[in-house]
């Protein structure tokens, strides 16, 4: 069974739910340590806690961080923690940004005989900033604070999540997809900027997977059942499907995959 390094360290930035604790599951079965940063409320936490413990109980360190890690302050006082528990000879191989924090309204009026849409708010500019930023343009906030204090290791990964609601216009999606092409483009820039440090960059399109992020987009059950129509599996995607590519990515032997675009959906966006 392959093993990390016991010095290595995954940092998941919404890692309590889907696709981040799934990577945090994988991670740490082979032995890397895990830092998870999420924002749940305190009754979720009853829940929470045993899926935390269960990581913790593959013989690995974990630290979680239950704080907005769209903040400045809250991003300072998660790499302060990390700095810490790293020591001298810690480092990050891994960072995944898997915020799922977007604004779901629609554009236009919609002549709703579902009654899909119960309250149809319409998206403007603050509601545009803050998703852009927090599911696009955040990541950069993330990866430049960390490698200024030197957290990273000589051959960090550095991953994110985005969907094809990239390319398909989902009701309700506008502000999301919005956000899903600022974080491929400012991945790749990552890819590109960082190459000299080591930091390899990549997004990770995944199929139509039903988490709570799924289960909120209106309409996600005609989502869900387009998806298994279209898979040549004939079944969604599971969280498990991407942490394992994750995982793989995470080896050395994935070191020359910079800078791309990786569907893990069985074949779902062919379909």
């Amino acid at each position: 069974m392959i093993r990390f390094d016991t010095n290595y360290w995954a940092l998941i930035i919404g890692g309590s739910s889907g696709f981040g604790l799934a990577t945090a599951r994988k991670l740490a079965r082979h032995g890397m340590n895990i830092c998870i940063v999420h924002r749940d409320r305190r009754g979720a936490m009853q829940r929470i806690e045993p899926l935390f413990e269960r990581i913790r109980s593959a013989g690995v360190q974990l630290v979680a961080m239950n704080t907005d890690a769209l903040s400045t302050e809250g991003r300072k006082s998660v790499l302060d923690v990390m700095k810490e528990r790293l020591g001298t000879d810690g480092k990050i191989r891994m960072m995944l940004h898997s915020v799922a924090f977007g604004n779901l309204k629609l554009l236009a009026p919609f002549d709703d005989s579902e009654g899909t849409y119960n309250n149809q708010h319409f998206l403007d500019k603050e509601d545009f900033s803050r998703t852009i930023q927090a599911m696009g343009s955040n990541i950069v906030e993330w990866v430049q604070d960390i490698h200024r204090l030197g957290l990273f290791a000589h051959d960090a990964r550095v991953l994110s999540l985005t969907s094809e609601g990239n390319k398909i216009a989902w009701k309700g999606y506008a502000a999301v997809s919005a956000a899903k092409a600022v974080l491929e483009s400012v991945s790749r820039a990552i890819a590109v900027e960082f190459s000299p440090y080591g930091i390899r960059s990549n997004v990770i399109q995944a199929g139509v997977c039903d988490t709570p992020a799924l289960q909120v987009i209106p309409g996600n059950q005609k989502i869900r059942s387009h998806a298994m129509e279209r898979n040549p599996f004939r079944r969604l995607t599971v969280p498990e499907d991407v942490a394992d590519v994750i995982f793989l990515l995470c080896l050395d032997e994935a070191s020359w995959v910079n800078g791309s675009l990786i569907c893990v959906d069985g074949g779902e966006s062919i379909g």
